[in-house]
């Protein structure tokens, strides 16, 4: 009934840059705007009444019913909406580029439309700098969903069809309603880029809307030098030294370079695990470290 708020599922979406697009060029890109989505609404099997869709120019904003199932929405929705995307744009020069905002509370309608405080959150996730970043960074990716910290632990956290929770990232957002938390997922991708690396070199905690939270370890960093070097016991694995040395191995003739200090003589010496320095009295004829245990 008009006037009373009723519970319900947003989805608002909206079209990066569309702000550059022309006139003449605004027409079709609504066009695919209302294809992709509502498509994705059928392969989803959610029709009127049990959706409402509401005009935002270069956007739209939808109110789900109570009685339809969250998790399609996240799941098989985002995955159509994934893959008409990709469809409309491949022979498109300016492909078209979306941000979804989903949110669940209380909406309340009118003769005019639909709104509520769920449906401010929504249209702000939607709209937020850190959702434009993230689209932005993923240059080969037509979209970006921020879902709310609501929708993330009831719909998203317990998985489902094509809803894999490991693939969203959490930021805290700075809205006009103040800060709140987000998750973020780019479909295609097993997690989005970091918004904010090319604009902002400086520590990820300083960042607008912090950094990420990590589910784990972070994995990108090279492997320290000592679990890299190799041992005497590995060479033996492989072979004898004279099997494995190689004529690069050979010590070359800048490694060969002697100074001679007084009766001292600094030489390098290059073996099959690495070049080193050692002095030594007297003069070198020769050093034998293929065993590995030259001192």
């Amino acid at each position: 009934m008009e006037g009373e708020a009723a519970y319900g599922f947003i989805v608002n979406v909206d079209a990066q840059g569309s702000g550059l697009l022309s006139d003449t060029e605004k027409p079709e890109m609504r066009r695919r705007l209302y294809d992709v989505t509502g498509t994705a609404f059928e392969q989803a099997g959610i029709r009127p009444p049990r959706l409402y869709q509401e005009d935002r120019g270069d956007g739209i904003l939808g109110v789900l019913a109570p009685d339809v199932p969250p998790v399609r929405v996240v799941g098989e929705w985002v995955e159509n909406l994934h893959q008409n995307l990709r469809e409309t744009n491949r022979d498109l020069r300016k492909p078209l580029r979306l941000r979804v905002g989903l949110h669940i509370g209380r909406v309340t309608a009118d003769a005019f439309g639909r709104s509520g405080r769920a449906v401010d959150l929504a249209c702000r996730l939607c709209d937020c700098g850190t959702a434009k970043a993230i689209l932005r960074a993923a240059a080969d990716a037509p979209l970006v969903v921020a879902a709310s910290d609501r929708v993330h632990e009831d719909f998203v956290l317990p998985g489902g069809r094509w809803v894999d929770p490991k693939y969203y990232r959490r930021y805290d957002v700075d809205l006009k309603e103040g800060r709140t938390t987000a998750w973020f997922m780019v479909p295609g991708r097993c997690e989005p880029p970091e918004p904010y690396a090319e604009q902002h070199p400086e520590p990820a905690a300083d960042r607008p809307g912090g950094p990420p939270e990590q589910s784990g370890p972070r994995t990108d960093q090279p492997p320290a030098a000592a679990d890299t070097a190799g041992t005497a016991d590995d060479a033996a694995t492989a072979g004898t030294a004279d099997d494995a040395a190689t004529a690069d191995d050979a010590p070359t003739a800048a490694a060969r370079d002697d100074v001679a200090t007084g009766d001292r003589v600094v030489q390098n010496v290059n073996h099959q695990y690495g070049t080193g320095r050692m002095v030594v009295a007297g003069t070198v004829d020769s050093i034998d470290l293929s065993d590995g245990g030259g001192r």
